[in-house]
C-alpha cells in the first residue's frame, strides 16, 4: 500500500503493556473461542448490567463484532504513549484514511462524521463492553465507539491463516471501523435490538449481515481512498479477499471443529464475505451495502 499521502490519524491510545484491569469480579468474562471457555459469575453480573444500561449484549459485540478467531497470544511491553514504530504509523495513516473517506461521505449526506478511537493493547483490555482477551480478535465497542486492536493478531493471520500483505491488515481495521459507521447510522442499535428479541437462528442471521455490511463497507472505504489518494498498489485487493476468505465461519468452523454448521453463522462464510467486500469495491457506493433487504447473500 502507498500511504505517504494519508494523514496518520491522532485517535489512537496506545494501551500496549498497560495491563487489563484484573479487578473485576469472578475473573471477568472469557469469551467462548472455539467451543471453549465460558463466562464467570462476576462477568455474568457485569453483563446483565451493560445490557440494562446500554440495551446491547456485550458479548455479543465482543464475539460478534470482532474477527473471532481462535488463537495464543504475547504479552509486549509498551508505554501508555504511542509506540514510534512501522506497525503503528500504518495504522495510524490507515485509520486516518478511513477518518477521510468517512467524512466526505457524511458530509455528501449532510451528517458529520465522528470518527472512533482505536485502542492498541496487548493480552487483555477493559472497554465499555466489559473486559476482553486478545483471543477474541479485533472488535467495535458501541457504547465507547472504540475499536480494540491487540497487533500480535497480524502475525496471527498470516503465520495461522495465510492471510498476508498490508492490505489484509488495512481490511480489517477498516471491517472494524465499518461497524462504527453503522453505529453512528442508527443501524447496529437497530440490530442489537432485533437480535434480543429474535430465537438464536434469526440472531445469528442478523449478525452475519451485519458483519457482511461491514465488510462491504470496507470495501466501500478502500475504494473511495484509492480514487483520491493512489494508496493501492498491485496484489492488495487480492490480499483483502484472501483475508475476507481466511476468516468466513465455515473456514474457521472447519479447522477448529472438523465441521460447519451454517445455522451458528455470525459473521458469514467465505465466499459471503469476499462477495459483499467486492461488491463495495466495484461500486463505492454505500447504498449498495444493505444487507437486510438483499434476497441472497
Amino acid at each position: 500500500m502507498r500511504l505517504g499521502r494519508e494523514r496518520p490519524s491522532e485517535n489512537i491510545e496506545d494501551r500496549r503493556g498497560m495491563g487489563g484491569g484484573f479487578g473485576m469480579p469472578g475473573g471477568g468474562i472469557r469469551v467462548p473461542i472455539g467451543g471453549r471457555g465460558g463466562i464467570g459469575i462476576g462477568g455474568i453480573i457485569v453483563l446483565l448490567l451493560l445490557w440494562l444500561v446500554f440495551g446491547i449484549n456485550p458479548l455479543e459485540l465482543l464475539s460478534g463484532g470482532g474477527v473471532q478467531i481462535p488463537r495464543q497470544t504475547e504479552t509486549q511491553t509498551r508505554t501508555g504513549e504511542v509506540a514510534n514504530d512501522q506497525t503503528t504509523d500504518f495504522v495510524a495513516r490507515v485509520l486516518g484514511s478511513t477518518e477521510r473517506v468517512w467524512t466526505e461521505k457524511f458530509q455528501a449526506m449532510g451528517r458529520r462524521y465522528d470518527p472512533p478511537t482505536l485502542v492498541m493493547f496487548s493480552g487483555m483490555i477493559q472497554s465499555a463492553c466489559g473486559m476482553a482477551q486478545a483471543a477474541v480478535g479485533p472488535f467495535y465497542c458501541p457504547p465507547d465507539q472504540k475499536v480494540y486492536l491487540d497487533l500480535s493478531f497480524f502475525e496471527e493471520m498470516q503465520q495461522r491463516f495465510g492471510a498476508t500483505g498490508d492490505f489484509a491488515q488495512a481490511y480489517v481495521i477498516a471491517h472494524e471501523v465499518g461497524h462504527h459507521v453503522q453505529k453512528l447510522l442508527g443501524i447496529a442499535d437497530k440490530v442489537t435490538q432485533a437480535r434480543m428479541q429474535a430465537p438464536d437462528a434469526e440472531a445469528n442471521a442478523l449478525s452475519v449481515r451485519m458483519e457482511l455490511q461491514a465488510d462491504c463497507l470496507a470495501g466501500v472505504w478502500a475504494k473511495s481512498a484509492n480514487d483520491s489518494a493512489q494508496i493501492l498498489e498491485a496484489g492488495d485487493i487480492e490480499e483483502g479477499l484472501n483475508a475476507a476468505s481466511a476468516i468466513g465461519d465455515d473456514r474457521l468452523q472447519k479447522r477448529s471443529q472438523g465441521y460447519v454448521v451454517p445455522e451458528s453463522f455470525t459473521h458469514g462464510s467465505s465466499e459471503q464475505r469476499v462477495r459483499w467486500f467486492k461488491r463495495g469495491f466495484d461500486t463505492a457506493d454505500m447504498n449498495q451495502c444493505d444487507t437486510f433487504t438483499a434476497q441472497s447473500l
